[in-house]
């Protein structure tokens, strides 16, 4: 039988104290995306709770770089506003399946199944902090994306909302904030794909 190959594997816990039972949870979960990926190098996890609703108490985030051959791939999993992410394990089953999907995406886009010139991504603007000059996107899978002022094309950060819809390409490199979109285009309804 061969033995389980040991991935580079960095868990940081931040604004909640290590955990040997969420510990063994990632690991497995890392494993099972190795057994699917078989080529990653490295994958770093932060787990925290920055997020406490009035009405929904403590809401867990998790964020994930899986480092490959030729780049990462990133999960920010921001704590969306719903009762399920009070439960570490369920917001650490979400990440990771959102996780799957990127590298399944990834795969197919390598092996040619996936047409090069796909349409950009999309979401809505989330948070937005007009004095600062950044903001944050959220994804239909509820993935938040960093995106400071000089992102936004057209000269467009002063007429972003909250809730509008933007289309984006992610940067390369992740920044401080985690994710984040070299080129932000605010877009109507219309030119949107049904969520």
């Amino acid at each position: 039988m061969i033995a389980a190959r040991e991935i580079p594997l960095q868990i940081t816990f931040r604004e909640i104290g290590p955990s040997a039972a969420i510990e063994r949870r990632i690991r497995s979960e890392v494993a099972k995306l190795d057994r699917f990926q078989g080529r990653m190098i490295g994958c770093n996890v932060l787990v925290s709770s920055p997020h406490r609703h009035r009405r929904k108490g403590v809401l867990y985030s998790i964020r994930i770089q899986l480092v490959l051959p030729g780049g990462s791939v990133w999960v920010n999993r921001g704590a969306p506003l719903h009762q399920a992410h009070q439960d570490i394990y369920v917001a650490i089953r979400d990440a990771f399946a959102a996780a799957t999907r990127r590298l399944e995406d990834r795969t197919r886009r390598l092996s040619g199944q996936v047409k090069q010139h796909e349409i950009e991504p999309h979401g809505i603007v989330a948070r937005l902090f007009p004095d600062q000059g950044y903001g944050f996107i959220r994804t239909p899978s509820e993935d938040e994306i960093y995106f400071h002022r000089h992102a936004v094309l057209n000269r467009g950060f002063g007429r972003l909302k909250e809730g509008a819809e933007v289309r984006f390409v992610v940067a390369d490199q992740e920044g401080d904030k985690g994710p984040q979109a070299s080129t932000v285009r605010i877009v109507g309804k219309h030119h949107l794909p049904p969520h």
